[in-house]
């Protein structure tokens, strides 16, 4: 662990939230490393992680995270972890009548799930084919919790959970801080009954038990933080939890002003119980969160691989070296994930500004708002060059969009931030003999950095570009689904043929994002503003409002959102953005 060090928190709201987040933590300890001779990495793992200790003496290293859910969506999953279960029982009984006990079968848990038991329990030994290399052993039989972190990040063994992921605590690899999580019992997670499906419904639940949970739990992890540099905020876009993070966000703005609050709107690609007016909801939903959290945040960006946030949305992306299902969130959570790792890896970087600054060089002029694209994994062939790469590019940028918001095709832009990760073994320039002609004007550059900005000045040959690159790339373990094409290495390299049945599954992405603030991004808007417009809400969806907000605080809310989209036209003039600006209408 480094002396200095920027940290961050990270709030999840939500259940799809915490399914990305989860494969989000899961990519995150797979490159911690506990070997003091390992080489450093460039990137600084305790900015999300925290130090602490178990009653029986033992480091551990858990997330720096308050993940809030509703009823019933742990399952397997105590509240508070096992992490520092003492295994003695609490609950001292002094009553001295007649009982009478009610026991009910816990979930049962998936093969994975059973094998993590088994590794914390010290049950799996080298010989029983669980992992690659010998476990260290510690004193009394125990399994230490990093070595139980080391040891699964060298786990051979291939699952298949498709069929058995129902919640999000089904694939977490990790153990969390008994402070992590939260759980909002107003609501249930799955039934018909007392569902959070509104906007209001989340507003109103910032207060009470929850608002004393949430205060407590974000006290716990800030004032042990020297250099708080803000939060990163996971929040569901389409159902009431839109109306909390907005509440939240709020809440951070008021109570840690100048610090950065970066929100990532997640929205699935399916909802397995939807109805039409729970469509109606998510179109809702998704306006008035979007122009909320953004007003709240130093920068909001939605992350969705649906075709679009209304009601007929195009087909989901579809990505060349992917073989995902886009209706099964352990799949699209674990695509979205891969981006994040990629996105948040600015502020992550050893000596790397903080995510204020990194938003501040986006969000221009109040353009708060900004979409993101990515190459789940980037195209490169083994043993190429990073000019090849490019130069097989030409035509076309390798991202597909992660915001439902098309790539501009005119190359217009008000700022762009690029990551690059994953790059290691392979090079960053061509090796030309003297006086070999290059194949390309990439291939006569001396840097990487100015290859790839070579490459993104050819399409946007004017915009502000802010460019990093990482060599590291991000390490996939298990259970991470096994998506990738057949023609993946397992270093996450391009083949010329597929690699044959019973092979290593991919241990590594590559992975290219863009992060963008321009004029698409005011269409988006505009759309989203169109579509929730379009809706007599009164007659179409009546109970939408029975819980807030007012219906002119709705009216206002629009507003604002139609005047957001106005603030990305080229001939806005770079006015700021806000609910005081003038509208003029054409």
């Amino acid at each position: 662990m480094s002396n200095f060090c920027r940290e961050v928190v990270t709030l999840q709201l939500g259940h799809y939230s915490n399914f990305v987040g989860t494969h989000y933590w899961n990519l995150q300890d797979a490159s911690l490393s506990y070997d003091p001779e390992t080489p450093p990495s460039e990137i600084q793992s305790d900015v999300l992680f925290r130090e602490g200790q178990t009653p029986g003496g033992q480091v551990t290293h858990t997330p720096r995270l308050v993940a809030i859910d509703l009823k019933g969506s742990l399952r397997t999953l105590r509240q508070e972890g096992n992490l520092y279960d003492t295994g003695t029982d609490t609950s001292a009984a002094t009553w001295e009548g007649s009982l009478m006990m009610h026991t009910e079968s816990p979930p049962q848990k998936n093969s994975f799930l059973e094998d993590l038991d088994r590794l914390d329990k010290g049950e799996i030994l080298a010989q029983d084919d669980f992992y690659s290399s010998p476990r260290p052993q510690c004193s009394a039989g125990a399994v230490s919790v990093d070595t139980v972190n080391t040891q699964l990040a060298r786990v051979q063994k291939g699952y298949r959970l498709e069929g058995s992921v129902k919640v999000w605590s089904d694939f977490l690899r990790i153990h969390l801080h008994p402070r992590s999580v939260s759980v909002i019992h107003q609501y249930n997670h799955d039934g018909e009954a007392h569902r959070l499906e509104t906007f209001g419904q989340g507003e109103a639940l910032l207060q009470g038990p929850v608002l004393e949970q949430l205060e407590d739990k974000l006290h716990f992890f800030v004032e042990e933080c020297d250099y708080l540099q803000g939060f990163q905020v996971f929040c569901d876009l389409a159902d009431g939890f839109a109306g909390l993070g907005s509440k939240v966000t709020e809440m951070l703005q008021d109570s840690y002003g100048g610090r950065g609050i970066l929100t990532w709107g997640l929205a699935p690609v399916n909802h397995p119980d939807t109805t039409p007016m729970k469509e109606l909801y998510h179109v809702l939903n998704g306006a008035l969160g979007t122009v909320n959290m953004a007003a709240n945040s130093s920068f909001f960006c939605p992350l969705t691989l649906r075709g679009g946030l209304g009601r007929r949305p195009s087909s989901p992306v579809a990505f060349p070296h992917l073989n995902y299902d886009p209706t099964l969130w352990y799949h699209s959570s674990s695509v979205l994930a891969l981006a994040l790792d990629a996105l948040t890896l600015p502020y992550r970087l050893k000596d790397s500004a903080p995510m204020w600054q990194m938003a501040d060089t986006l969000a221009v002029s109040g353009r708060k708002v900004v979409a993101a694209y990515g190459a789940v994994p980037f195209p490169m062939m083994h043993g190429s060059s990073l000019p090849d790469a490019l130069s097989a590019c030409a035509d076309a940028l390798p991202w597909k969009p992660l915001s439902a918001c098309p790539e501009p095709g005119d190359g217009r832009c008000y700022g762009q931030l690029v990551t690059l990760k994953g790059f290691e073994g392979q090079k960053l320039i061509s090796s030309l003999a003297p006086g070999t002609q290059p194949a390309t004007p990439l291939h006569d550059l001396h840097s990487g950095e100015d290859v790839l900005e070579s490459y993104i000045r050819s399409f946007y040959p004017r915009s502000p570009l802010a460019l990093q690159l990482v060599s590291t790339a991000s390490a996939l373990t298990p259970p991470f689904p096994q998506i990738f094409s057949h023609f993946l290495s397992p270093q996450g390299f391009l083949q010329s043929q597929p690699l044959p049945p019973g092979s290593r599954a991919v241990s590594l992405a590559p992975v290219m994002t863009s992060l963008q603030s321009g004029p698409a991004i005011g269409s988006w808007l505009t759309e989203l503003h169109s579509g929730a417009s379009a809706l007599d809400v009164r007659r179409s969806a009546p109970s939408f409002l029975s819980q807030g907000p007012e219906m002119a605080d709705y009216k206002d809310a629009l507003e604002e959102l139609r005047l957001l989209g106005r603030c990305y036209r080229d001939d806005s003039g770079g006015m700021m953005c806000s609910s005081s600006s003038e509208d003029n209408d054409d």
